[in-house]
């Protein structure tokens, strides 16, 4: 089996001042073309800890990618710390600089302030080959040492991606299904793994189990017939609680299903202040589906734009199920959609109560049969527990579809 190591370099991803996104894509790209990742590591922009990383992993893997420290500032220290490693003085592509150069030509900010770092954007080890950057200004390195291909690329993620797609096309091409995704609804995952043991115990296969209140995704990975059979096996054994074939998240199974029959869905949402409508929008052709979503945050909203009853508000509270139907059906009514969902609760840090908790939330769900509420206390932070009642207000619209 070929194999690859990732690695990221920089001191704001060890300081937790920005997250590390290039390997994780990668990572994904690599295991669905069956390659083993044998390590992601994030190293300093110091050039001992690159050449470390390097001495490391050179020899020893078919792969190694490194993102980041290619930029024209002091602490981009990359392809200062490859030459050293190859042994060898570094020198400045021109030509491939000029083709960066011309993407910005008809641009005159642009061009000069790309002229202006050059030096040392263009710069490359003399013993490595130079990875032309297509979508940014820093140019990229590439060498080969002891059956290892090292492939150096700038840290900005679309870059990183552009670079990639150009450097290694056969990892981005193909149909072979060597990975797959099952997401199931309302299931621990002590009971996920129990009835499925042909598939957890499977000695061809790597099954990951993923829980993310209210879903647990499975991640099967191995030879495409055998991960074809064990999805298969998996869906028919949780049919009814497993999102449709294809589906990413709850959200994109939402879009499926209303999709499939012809229906549009609205949302209402209080706590998680649009979390609901972006997660359905951050889905290419959305809005075939989607008829939008109204953030009413205030009493005054909620009675202004959804019609919520004053003494709804005055008797029962805006965390109630009361609210929650009513801003369900105003949803309905105001975008005229088939299906709506609301949301109305206590993220907190404060505003609990002893019967309302912080993390008490109301989910209202309408259709053209009724208007039905759910409650849940979900725990968490601030932002854990928006982020728990945004899947939970989405699989809660996805099983109303579903059972139209």
């Amino acid at each position: 089996m070929k194999s690859t190591v990732l690695a990221a370099i920089g001191d704001e991803l060890l300081s937790g001042a920005r997250l590390e996104r290039n390997a994780h894509f990668m990572a994904g790209k690599f295991h669905a073309k069956g390659w083993e990742v044998k390590r992601i590591e994030i190293v300093s922009d110091s050039e001992n800890e690159i050449i470390s990383l390097l001495t490391r992993w050179v020899g020893r893997t078919d792969i190694l990618i490194l993102s980041g420290g290619l930029g024209p500032t002091h602490d981009d220290m990359t392809r200062q710390a490859i030459a050293r490693y190859l042994g060898c003085g570094l020198r400045a592509d021109d030509a491939a600089y000029d083709r960066v150069l011309d993407r910005v030509k008809d641009d005159p900010k642009r061009l000069a302030y790309t002229e202006s770092v050059r030096d040392p954007q263009a710069m490359i080890p003399e013993l490595a080959q130079t990875v032309f950057n297509p979508a940014g200004f820093a140019l990229g390195i590439k060498f080969e040492r002891e059956e290892t291909t090292v492939i150096a690329l700038p840290g900005v993620p679309f870059e990183y991606e552009a670079m990639t797609r150009q450097e290694l096309p056969e990892i981005f091409t193909g149909n072979e299904k060597r990975t797959a995704s099952v997401i199931i609804l309302d299931t621990p995952e002590m009971h996920i793994a129990a009835k499925i043991p042909e598939v957890i115990n499977h000695t061809g296969l790597h099954v990951s189990i993923l829980p993310a209140f209210p879903q647990v995704e499975l991640i099967i990975r191995g030879e495409p017939e055998t991960v074809a059979r064990a999805e298969a096996l998996t869906r028919m054994k949780f049919a009814g609680l497993a999102l449709p074939e294809g589906s990413t998240s709850i959200a994109d199974a939402v879009l499926i299903e209303a999709r499939a029959k012809g229906f549009r869905v609205s949302c209402a949402e209080s706590c998680t202040g649009g979390l609901v409508g972006a997660a359905l929008t951050d889905i290419a052709g959305s809005s075939d589906v989607f008829n939008g979503s109204a953030v009413t945050y205030s009493n005054d909203a909620k009675r202004g734009i959804l019609g919520v009853k004053a003494e709804t508000l005055r008797d029962f509270g805006a965390v109630s199920e009361e609210c929650a139907c009513e801003m369900a059906e105003g949803s309905r009514r105001v975008y005229g959609a088939d299906f709506a969902v609301s949301t109305t609760g206590i993220a907190g840090p404060d505003g609990g109560s002893e019967s309302k908790p912080v993390g008490t939330v109301w989910f209202g769900i309408a259709g053209a049969d009724g208007v039905r509420a759910v409650k849940r206390v979900l725990p968490g932070s601030r932002a854990e527990v928006r982020t728990r009642a945004v899947r939970f207000a989405l699989a809660e619209l996805w099983k109303e579809i579903r059972r139209a």
